[in-house]
């Protein structure tokens, strides 16, 4: 193998070159934001050349939408598939997010970004209407008698909670969590909400 066929750091470019240089996107986007990561930054990180950043991704856009792509395309599974809480303490579970847990990817992008036709931005904004379908088919399940409504609420209160501690640097979801609470109750009729 020649020097040309090698890269930074003398490993064969290509192999897992993609994985790295998202990996790495991923760490410094959350640690420093996306508009201080520059790409001579993300190459040395991923250990990668530029030349082979740029065969994987035609430029920092991309690469920033691929990042938010692949974040969580499952939604909060770990939240809303949960088949041992009720549909009701599914929809506080998804309030139960530890303090130092970073700001939300998808906020923190729209807010850098500026730009409402960047993939990355087209990408939150799914993400965010699929939260709240999400809690708005919960809701269901548990009765609400407007769903739609209340999972629009409880994502509101998510995503205020979420930069809320971010910028007082406290956790603001129990508080969340409370208000969240009586929205539910007050959403769910007697007798559909008996299961809490």
């Amino acid at each position: 193998m020649t020097e040309l066929e090698k890269g930074p750091t003398g490993r064969r470019r290509g192999r897992g070159a993609r994985e790295r240089i998202l990996s790495a996107g991923q760490q410094l986007f959350r640690e420093q934001g996306i508009n201080r990561t520059g790409m001579d930054q993300l190459c040395a990180a991923a250990q990668v050349s530029k030349r082979t950043a740029y065969q994987h991704f035609t430029g920092k856009d991309e690469l920033v939408a691929e990042y938010l792509r692949r974040f969580d395309p499952s939604v909060l599974s770990g939240v809303f598939d949960r088949t041992d809480l009720t549909p009701r303490e599914r929809l506080l579970a998804a309030f139960d997010i530890p303090s130092a847990t970073p700001l939300c990817p998808y906020i923190a992008a729209a807010v850098e970004l500026h730009d409402p036709q960047h993939p990355a931005s087209q990408y939150a904004r799914d993400y965010k209407k699929a939260v709240a379908a999400r809690l708005a088919d919960t809701a269901r399940e548990a009765g609400a008698a407007d769903p739609e409504q209340l999972g629009e609420q409880l994502a509101l209160l998510i995503d205020g909670a979420a930069a809320r501690t971010r910028v007082l640097d406290a956790d603001a979801f129990p508080t969340a969590a409370a208000i969240a609470a009586v929205l539910i109750d007050n959403a769910i009729p007697a007798a559909a909400g008996d299961d809490h």
